[in-house]
């Protein structure tokens, strides 16, 4: 996710060092706006907030270690893929929501797809990077339809 040479698109780096200062300085105040803001879409204008969804994605962020998440922010931005994606045979439903502020649609979502060799797309506009939540009677059903497919 993070930009480099080999991933123009990406995000700056900084962004990333945010994260993990943020998290450092208080994590749970670090879940809890994560939460109530852009993973679940609850900052987009219009959307309802569910605050039981908020204090559930904090809870779930709590219960995991502190050095573990920090390092996580690292693996998750700066861990090139793409020799592993190119590896996969395995059919596989490749997800993503277009209003993901999380993991940015256009570099990631139809990126992956692209570099695997068997997979099929659904692409969601307007769904946040916690749409499994937020949207899950279609999540649900285009899972079961893959599965059953």
């Amino acid at each position: 996710m993070v930009k480099t040479t080999a991933n123009p698109g990406g995000l700056p780096k900084e962004l990333f060092d945010g994260l993990q200062a943020q998290l450092a300085a208080n994590r749970s105040q670090f879940y809890r706006d994560v939460a109530a803001g852009p993973f679940y879409g609850y900052n987009r204008p219009g959307v309802k907030s569910s605050e039981a969804v908020i204090q559930n994605w904090w809870r779930q962020g709590r219960m995991d270690g502190a050095k573990a998440h920090y390092d996580g922010i690292v693996a998750f931005s700066q861990t090139d893929f793409t020799e592993d994606l190119k590896k996969v045979a395995a059919p596989l439903l490749v997800m993503h929501g277009e209003d993901d502020q999380i993991v940015p649609f256009a570099d990631a979502g139809p990126l992956s797809a692209k570099l695997l060799k068997n997979s099929e797309t659904k692409f969601y506009p307007a769904f946040p990077q916690g749409m499994p939540t937020t949207n899950a009677n279609t999540i649900n059903a285009d899972l079961l339809a893959f599965i059953k497919g």
